[in-house]
């Protein structure tokens, strides 16, 4: 008794051992229950990996690396010249100082002075007017203009490649779309015009609209896929995009204004033609239409009423046909490429001659090359494609109507053609350049390209199926990526990127208004882009067309300073005229670099870089 063990009175008894349930780890997990922290995270992982955001990060990057060197020294350098992208470096930092000071005087820009509704006197990029919210000065100017001037080509890349997904192409076919819209040769010779190339928003807002009303190429409309929401989005990207020029809004606003008609049309014929079978629509859809659609015309509407009060002012502002016959391109132009393009820019030199003609005129506007990859695969996609027949052949004539209303007044004098669209559009008068209708070309190529690339996608899978195991073959996955490869190689590029030279100190300090000679074209944008440090009121400026009161102040200050010359600009109110040496010497207004000014009431003042006369 003494060596047996104690038991404690009160102690527990040992529990039964609990037999597993043999069915239990059958069943499906307990529910999970996270809380609201862990519920943001998981929307946001979401959302972060959804194919829409992968396809954005790709078209930054692409845009980065395509675009190279632009974001190597965005400070200093400029894409193309130091032309016309110094003007639209300019147009962006003008309206985003309008924004912060007096928005009420955004037409009336510091440039031409003493002219009204300045800023109409080409197209604006008014959409990018947020971004000159941001700095002031050149170095400001530069980074926004090098900046906007990537993301454009990104915008345009993941346009694209969402309607072409929203139409039925599978993913790489989209890709070789927005690739073909993007990258496609002939945009290498208008990367002087942001304008031109901003068109990223065409493809986005008709994607948005086709998602919103539940419709697809592959498989037509979809009642119950309708998601108002996207159409009212949809009609908002494409108020921005008429925002930033009519160059190019214009044509899309009578794109869309063909798609609606032809919407309603169809409609009613259908509830009449098919035994009154109900087709959805929704009282949600047509507000939203309704709403969106308001606000689209009322943009319009807003950016109409200056350009209009420019023409009652300056009625030669109208293009005439003459004009628009030195921008009409041949049939040569839709197979020339521009001298930027690395594959084709020399091999293509004698033909860009031709299109030069006697003049010298107009071969950047005339050559227009989408990419003979592009060529061969939207051939392909009349062959074998995810499209019906129907919706090929509608492709294909597509294309061939906007080459020949590209063609300006090329195609039989432009009558039948685009000459038509000049009679009878309002505005179309307006357009100058004909060829830059070769935006719709690409854009249609680029959809048949994308349907043929997607079955040949689809008949790599159903081969791959019949393998064990069922698995592509290395070599087939990497065949399936060759159009886009091939369509990138095609969009290389050699652009320059000048060093835009700085403001000259005297500039800085002048008070304005001030006129800087020499005043010419070319000068005058540098001039524009120098004053966006203060926004001095300044004579100088160019455009889409020159008003007759700068003309003859350019002619009549080649002899400043004279009587005539000074009488002239006291009358308009000018305060200064900062002469430049560097670019003065050798010129018609060389003399101005030596010359007293005595007796005209003026100050000299005479520094390293230019000589400044003052008014008194």
């Amino acid at each position: 008794m003494a060596n047996e063990p104690v038991t404690p009175r009160h102690a527990a008894p040992e529990p039964e051992p609990v037999e597993e349930d043999a069915f239990a780890r059958f069943s499906p997990a307990p529910e999970d229950n996270p809380g609201r922290l862990r519920r943001i995270g998981r929307g946001t992982w979401r959302v972060m990996i959804h194919e829409w955001a992968l396809a954005a990060y790709a078209s930054l990057l692409l845009a980065a690396i395509m675009t190279w060197p632009t974001l190597k020294y965005p400070a200093y350098t400029i894409p193309q010249d130091t032309g016309d992208p110094t003007l639209q470096a300019w147009q962006m930092a003008w309206s985003g100082h309008s924004l912060k000071t007096d928005i009420a005087q955004l037409w009336n820009s510091n440039s031409f002075y003493p002219e009204p509704y300045s800023f109409a006197f080409s197209d604006t990029l008014l959409g990018y007017a947020p971004a000159g919210l941001f700095g002031t000065g050149l170095e400001a100017a530069l980074i926004r203009y090098n900046i906007m001037y990537v993301l454009l080509h990104a915008l345009a890349f993941f346009g694209a490649y969402v309607l072409a997904r929203q139409l039925g192409s599978g993913k790489t076919g989209a890709a070789v779309a927005g690739a073909a819209f993007a990258y496609a040769p002939w945009r290498l010779a208008q990367a002087g015009h942001m304008h031109v190339m901003s068109v990223g928003g065409i493809a986005l807002a008709l994607a948005m609209l086709a998602r919103g009303h539940g419709y697809s190429l592959r498989h037509g409309y979809q009642p119950e896929k309708r998601k108002p929401g996207w159409a009212l989005a949809g009609w908002l990207v494409a108020a921005w995009q008429v925002s930033l020029g009519f160059g190019i809004g214009l044509p899309f606003a009578y794109v869309l204004a063909g798609i609606v008609l032809t919407c309603v049309v169809l409609w009613f014929a259908f509830r009449r033609w098919k035994w009154g079978t109900p087709r959805s629509f929704g009282w949600k859809l047509f507000s939203a239409d309704l709403v969106g659609g308001v606000v689209f015309a009322a943009v319009g509407l807003l950016m109409a009423l200056p350009y209009l009060k420019v023409v009652e002012l300056h009625p030669y502002a109208q293009r005439s046909e003459v004009e628009l016959s030195w921008y009409s391109p041949p049939i040569l132009g839709f197979f020339t490429s521009p001298a930027q393009d690395l594959l084709w820019g020399q091999a293509h030199s004698s033909a860009r001659s031709v299109l030069d003609g006697a003049d010298g005129c107009c071969s950047g506007e005339t050559s227009l090359l989408p990419g003979f990859v592009l060529y061969g695969l939207a051939i392909a996609g009349l062959i074998l494609s995810i499209w019906t027949l129907r919706q090929r052949l509608l492709l294909f004539a597509g294309v061939v109507l906007s080459i020949v209303l590209a063609m300006g007044t090329r195609f039989f004098g432009g009558r039948p053609g685009y000459l038509w669209l000049y009679d009878v559009l309002p505005g179309w008068d307006a357009i100058r350049t004909p060829g830059r209708l070769v935006i719709w070309t690409t854009l249609l190529l680029a959809l048949l390209a994308a349907g043929a690339v997607t079955a040949f996608v689809e008949q790599a899978k159903t081969i791959a199926q019949e393998r064990v195991p069922a698995r592509p073959h290395p070599m087939l996955r990497l065949a399936t990526f060759l159009p886009l490869a091939l369509v990138l190689f095609e969009g290389l590029n050699v652009t320059e990127h000048p060093v835009v030279p700085l403001q000259p100190a005297a500039m800085a300090s002048a008070q304005g208004p001030l006129l800087v000679l020499p005043s010419d074209a070319l000068m005058d944008m540098k001039v524009m882009v120098w004053s966006t440090d203060r926004f001095e009121p300044i004579v100088n400026g160019n455009s889409g067309f020159t008003p007759q009161s700068l003309s003859e102040i350019r002619e009549l200050t080649k002899n400043f300073p004279d009587q005539a010359s000074v009488d002239r600009l006291r009358q308009i109110g000018v305060k200064t005229v900062v002469v430049l040496k560097e670019y003065a010497k050798g010129g018609p207004y060389e003399a101005a670099l030596t010359n007293p000014g005595d007796g005209l009431g003026l100050q000299r003042t005479e520094t390293d870089d230019a000589v400044t006369f003052t008014f008194q």
